[in-house]
Parts: structure tokens; C-alpha cells; sequence
């Protein structure tokens, strides 16, 4: 199974504090995502000449109350698979929980063994709901 590394998730408190942190390393803003609905701010900064290696910078609008006590402040690492349900089912035959199975056909995350949350969303777009997946519930936090 191919996989494809996409980002890596960082939640800030301070957007603009935490921008020019990583523009003060040489990282550019690439890419940003404003959610009225969500209320929040992705921002995707990378070094010039690497931008297929982005940091996402997640900033909720409202704070980051409620978060899981565990989160550091370290979101998760996002790969693109080429079949979200065959690489969901490959990692639960092999003792892997699906924390947020991909219901949508879209998306899904696990842990590792350190408890490090890992995004995984399908290539190209989602793929048609089927079952296990579209009724499973989620599993913990991710």
C-alpha cells in the first residue's frame, strides 16, 4: 500500500505570534483556510522550495478549552492513501484502533503507539460510504 505524506498539525493559542515564530525560521505562508462555520484558521507554511512539506498551523477561534489534557499542543500526521478503507482495515487486522473510522470515505485517524494522532485521507477525493465504516463509531479520542 502507497502512502503519501501530506502535513504536520500544530494547534497554536496565538496565530500571529506563533506565524512569526515559523517565518523567523524561514517558513512562507503557502496556503491559508478561514471556517466561519467551524471558527477556525488553517494556516499551511513551508520553506521556500519545499512546499510539499507544510506545517498546518490550526488556530480555533474561541480558544482551545476542552482539548484532550494530552495534546501538547501537537495536532496529528496527515498521509494521503490510495484506499482509505483497505489501509483502515490492513491496520485494524493488525491490532490498530480506528479512532475516527472513515465514515465519509474521506478521512479517518489513528494513533500510534505513542499516542501521536495520524490523519489519513483518501486520494483523489471521497470514495462512496460503504460498511464497516459508514455505521462505526468513534473509538476514544483522536
Amino acid at each position: 500500500m502507497q502512502v503519501k505524506y501530506l502535513h504536520t498539525m500544530v494547534r497554536v493559542l496565538d496565530l500571529e505570534k506563533s506565524m512569526a515564530f515559523y517565518e523567523l525560521l524561514g517558513l512562507k505562508e503557502t496556503r491559508r483556510i478561514d471556517s466561519e462555520g467551524g471558527r477556525f484558521t488553517l494556516v499551511y507554511l513551508a520553506a521556500p522550495g519545499q512546499e510539499e512539506c507544510p506545517v498546518e498551523l490550526t488556530w480555533n477561534w474561541d480558544g482551545d478549552d476542552g482539548l484532550p489534557s494530552d495534546s501538547r499542543h501537537f495536532g496529528h500526521l496527515a498521509y494521503e492513501v490510495e484506499d482509505i478503507y483497505a489501509m483502515c482495515q490492513h491496520l485494524m487486522d493488525n491490532g490498530v484502533t480506528i479512532n475516527r473510522p472513515p465514515r465519509d470515505g474521506y478521512m479517518a485517524f489513528v494513533r500510534s503507539p505513542d499516542n501521536i494522532s495520524i490523519e489519513l485521507l483518501q486520494a483523489g477525493g471521497a470514495k462512496e460510504p460503504a460498511e464497516p465504516w459508514a455505521s462505526m463509531e468513534n473509538t476514544g479520542h483522536w
